[in-house]
């Protein structure tokens, strides 16, 4: 991490700091889930409380969707201990047994070795949590398993400027560290960088939480959460982007806001926030309220801490 951000942990997180995740197969994730959700006290999985099964939807389709967001999260993350909240979420609804899942996710992943059948099963496990999402009414978003079976709860804090590498380095400490979520302190930097990283933080089902000051650049950041949590003290403030020398002002004006307002769109936060930034000169500086923040999506929750 450049000097800039630096990221740490409380004491009580740091057993095991520096190590990487081992890169496993997805099956050895999946059996880890099994031992995790039998043997860490997680109580009716696959018995009791079972709902209907969603309309037009057969129970082997359901446990196929299951297993692939299971294992779009191992294999993202090299975890064997990682899943997603809506495959617990889902399996606790509809009672499905743990072992079913096991031998659907193995079954997954022998079939992904034809190479005939790796694109639907890509397309697949692109959209399975998602699927589950609406089924479930559960966000989708990493959950990590400790090998006691105990749900892990591990941020990273990040401070400084987002310069060059920023993402790369972020990226890797949340892996290394085994993180779900992201705590981020910045007065900007990079737009590339920011987005790189907020799309990272999107796709793998990761969190962003702002308890002190974040503006320009770093607004891109907390929009990449799955779920954006601010403090009371939260301090959100946009601006106009600098245009780059190779581009007129006039034509670069033009494309930072276009590039501003679709990367929140992508991001489904109104992109009202854009041309808000857009009315502001890069010397000076708009600052969201916290209303403003929950009511355009750019927060999803007001919390006390974090």
């Amino acid at each position: 991490m450049q000097q800039q951000a630096t990221a740490h942990r409380s004491s009580s997180q740091r057993r095991g700091r520096g190590q990487r995740p081992s890169s496993v197969g997805p099956w050895a994730g999946v059996v880890a889930l099994a031992a995790a959700l039998l043997l860490g006290g997680c109580a009716g999985l696959g018995v009791g409380g079972k709902s209907a099964l969603p309309a037009g939807m057969e129970r082997d389709e359901l446990l196929t969707t299951i297993a692939a967001c299971h294992l779009r999260r191992v294999v993202q993350n090299e975890d064997r201990g990682a899943t997603d909240a809506v495959v617990i979420a889902a399996v606790e609804r509809y009672g499905i047994e743990v072992e079913d899942m096991v031998e659907r996710a193995n079954a997954l992943t022998l079939a992904a070795a034809d190479p005939s059948a790796r694109a639907s099963l890509r397309r697949l496990t692109l959209s399975a949590c998602e699927k589950l999402a609406t089924l479930t009414g559960t966000t989708p978003s990493l959950v990590r398993f400790d090998g006691a079976g105990k749900i892990g709860n591990t941020w990273i804090v990040v401070n400084g400027e987002i310069r060059d590498g920023f993402a790369d380095d972020v990226i890797d400490k949340l892996r290394t560290e085994k993180a779900i979520g992201l705590l981020i302190s910045s007065p900007g930097g990079s737009l590339y960088e920011a987005r790189r990283l907020g799309r990272y933080l999107r796709q793998n089902g990761l969190r962003v939480g702002v308890t002190g000051i974040c503006t320009s650049a770093c607004v891109d950041v907390l929009a990449g959460g799955i779920e954006r949590y601010v403090t009371r003290r939260a301090q959100l403030g946009i601006h106009q982007s600098k245009v780059p020398r190779h581009l007129s002002s006039h034509e670069g004006g033009q494309l930072s806001v276009v590039a501003a307002a679709l990367y929140l769109r992508e991001m489904g936060i109104d992109d009202t926030v854009a041309l808000a930034a857009a009315s502001v000169p890069n010397n000076s500086m708009y600052w969201i309220s916290l209303a403003e923040a929950l009511e355009t999506g750019l927060a999803t929750k007001l919390v006390d801490s974090l």
